[in-house]
């Protein structure tokens, strides 16, 4: 029977593939890339733009496919059949790239089109694939000698392992812990529906009575948040924070020193003084300089309401329990007892107004009245999981735009957290307008035996958040695929998802579906004046959390590691400047730390800092001519959601809003501004 994967499909086949038919496929389109490739090296006419760097866009396709759909299910829907897949055809993935950017043929015909360049008629969108095309090749080692270039491929291999074991330790240190409570008391505190969840969890894990625990963030948070008992908050909290710090199998000490160490040599070997150097010449932040000084600026006027806040926290927590010392374990806890004091705000109020299916309609208005987009839900299109919801969506002139995947809550085979991914790129070809197939995957609060899924308020913002980036691949219109949607530089990917989460404290957006799911109310104004009013809270302290991640992965990735020998030394070092509670010798960041050892934000995590200056910056022109001003969106859309990477981001950006972003619009939204 034929390989489903190897056929030519465009929605991705998802009941007839099984685990076995991957491997082969991947052996398959590996050797029909390769067989494309060297027809572009090998071809006898003289090379030019559409021979060589539009040929070589345009091939792998196949692979391309096949990739998408076993990535994205090792992230959402894996098992161990499918993680030993993984560890054995990363390395072969790994290794053709290499060969791709280390064929000598294939870069002198590149070198060839890029030394012409200036004499070519070509677009802008052109120009800027030529440049990535030569890049590609210059970046990864195509003029080394041949031992360094043998060297090169050997890191590669071994990074592309490491980075997967690193991940599936963490999902498996996450499904591996459970709290198993017999005693009600325990759960004092925690409100009715959240117990609900946790005595269903108990039975869903083979337990006949209690309630179970768990490290996904739904059965995490609320614990953490609401829990009275605080040396069960302290258990958990210790073991959340000392994810692959055991000194066992699952642990990711060796993975960390070795993953940084190994980027260190290869940067080196490509002539760049660290990997952060090497990352960021293709970023709008530039050089590790900029990076430290835009960071350390935010921290300058962080710190201050950062320490302020922390002190009224201690005080109030005094006052309230006679705590003398604040732990991390006491964060959430008398976070959440001092919001409710100050704004009388409660998530557990907020969430009748925010039931998952009311959430998704209203972020579906919001981009319709936005950008003329209309979302059907449809039973036709293949599903990896029961659990997944799929979308067609349209223009107002029912043009076809995207096909939307939807999947929201957790399960044993997926990993935590939020992202958005897709099936399959945007492109143009022969008078065609291919287009994409985009996926947004979440880990929210299920629905119970009495309730619908209700989501917090923070549950809300990151299903705007996520949608925001899949906003950016849908709209994606592009001709050419590696330039298209989210294809841009990392520091400018989190504007499209962060600007989106304004929405959420807007009161003409919320009317649109924060209603009430058993009265059908809608939110009343009180209740949105007090989201925003405490929007703001505690931002000291969340602003200075961020800088904190973003100054741990700089350290990591810009300077030499190879000195390093204890990952929770370094790592206390790195967090000095940021740390406002006692340390926890039992916990370590690093060890888990996925978006920068498994993803790709090695170097880039102060993106999401970064982008919220474009962020801020971006909303305050909408809030200046209204929030669903059709000029502004219709600006926003053209220059930037449909740009994708075709131009630099500061020049896109500033077609848009007509001047470069200014850092004051974020202080000011959070209220860090000394007046």
């Amino acid at each position: 029977m034929q390989n489903p994967l190897l056929t030519t499909f465009d929605e991705a086949p998802f009941s007839k593939i099984k685990n076995e038919h991957f491997k082969p496929a991947f052996l398959q389109g590996i050797e029909d890339a390769r067989a494309e490739i060297d027809a572009i090296a090998e071809n006898s006419d003289a090379p030019t733009f559409d021979n060589t760097i539009e040929a070589l866009e345009f091939s792998g396709q196949q692979l391309d496919r096949i990739s998408s759909v076993f990535f994205n299910l090792n992230s959402a829907e894996t098992n161990e059949e499918i993680q030993k897949i993984a560890q054995e055809i990363s390395p072969l993935l790994s290794e053709f790239g290499n060969d791709i950017t280390l064929n000598e043929g294939l870069f002198k015909r590149v070198k060839a089109v890029y030394d012409q360049k200036d004499s070519l008629d070509l677009t802008v969108e052109q120009n800027t694939l030529l440049d990535k095309k030569y890049k590609s090749f210059s970046r990864n080692g195509a003029n080394l000698s041949d031992d360094k270039k043998k060297r090169l491929r050997e890191i590669d291999a071994k990074l592309a392992k490491l980075k997967l074991t690193f991940g599936e330790n963490v999902l498996a240190e996450t499904n591996k812990y459970q709290l198993h409570l017999t005693d009600e008391a325990d759960l004092d505190g925690l409100p009715e529906g959240e117990k609900e969840a946790a005595a269903q969890m108990a039975i869903s894990k083979g337990k006949e009575d209690g309630w179970m625990i768990t490290l996904d963030y739904p059965s995490y948070i609320p614990f953490m948040k609401y829990a009275k008992n605080r040396e069960l908050r302290k258990k958990l909290s210790l073991a959340f924070g000392s994810k692959g710090f055991h000194n066992d199998k699952l642990d990711n000490q060796e993975n960390v020193l070795e993953i940084a160490k190994l980027r260190f040599e290869r940067a080196n070997l490509l002539g760049y003084k660290t990997h952060a150097n090497f990352v960021l010449e293709e970023r709008m932040a530039e050089t590790p300089e900029k990076v430290h000084s835009f960071l350390n600026e935010l921290l300058e006027k962080a710190k201050p309401a950062a320490e302020r806040e922390f002190k009224q926290l201690e005080d109030f927590a005094k006052k309230l329990d006679g705590i003398d010392r604040l732990e991390k374990w006491d964060s959430s806890y008398y976070s959440e007892k001092l919001k409710q004091e100050l704004f009388n705000l409660d998530d557990e109020k907020l969430k009748p107004y925010f039931k998952l299916e009311n959430v998704i309609n209203g972020v579906f208005k919001v981009a319709e009245n936005l950008f003329d987009l209309n979302f059907e839900e449809v039973t036709d299109v293949e599903k990896y999981h029961d659990e997944v919801k799929t979308y067609r969506v349209y223009d107002n002139d029912k043009n076809f735009i995207s096909l939307f995947y939807a999947d929201f809550h957790p399960r044993a085979g997926k990993r935590g957290g939020a992202w958005m991914t897709s099936f399959k790129s945007q492109w143009k070809r022969n008078g065609e307008n291919v287009r994409p197939h985009i996926s947004n995957v979440c880990n929210f609060t299920p629905s119970t035996k009495s309730k619908p899924s209700l989501l917090t308020f923070n549950e809300v913002t990151t299903l705007f958040h996520e949608f925001g980036h899949g906003l950016h691949g849908m709209l994606a219109n592009t001709t050419y695929p590696s330039l298209s949607g989210t294809s841009v530089f990392w520091d400018f990917v989190e504007l499209p998802s962060q600007v989106l989460e304004n929405w959420c404290y807007e009161k003409e957006a919320l009317e649109l579906f924060a209603k009430h799911y058993e009265t059908g109310e809608t939110i009343p104004m009180e209740l949105v004046e007090k989201i925003k009013e405490s929007a703001t809270f505690q931002e000291g302290m969340q602003t200075l959390r961020q800088l904190s991640f973003g100054l741990l992965d700089m350290s990591w990735h810009g300077i030499e590691p190879t000195g390093i020998t204890n990952v929770k030394a370094h790592e206390d070092e790195a967090f000095k400047d940021t740390s406002l509670y006692p340390e926890t010798p039992e916990t370590c960041m690093s060890t888990a730390f996925s978006h920068i050892f498994q993803g790709g934000y090695s170097s880039g995590y102060y993106s999401y800092k970064w982008a919220e200056v474009l962020d801020a910056d971006a909303f305050a022109y909408f809030k200046e001519k209204g929030i669903f001003n059709k000029e502004v969106a219709t600006k926003f859309k053209d220059n930037v959601l449909s740009q994708g990477g075709t131009e630099n981001p500061m020049v896109l950006y500033k077609r848009f809003r007509g001047a470069e972003p200014k850092v004051e619009a974020l202080l000011e939204r959070a209220g860090l501004l000394q007046s």
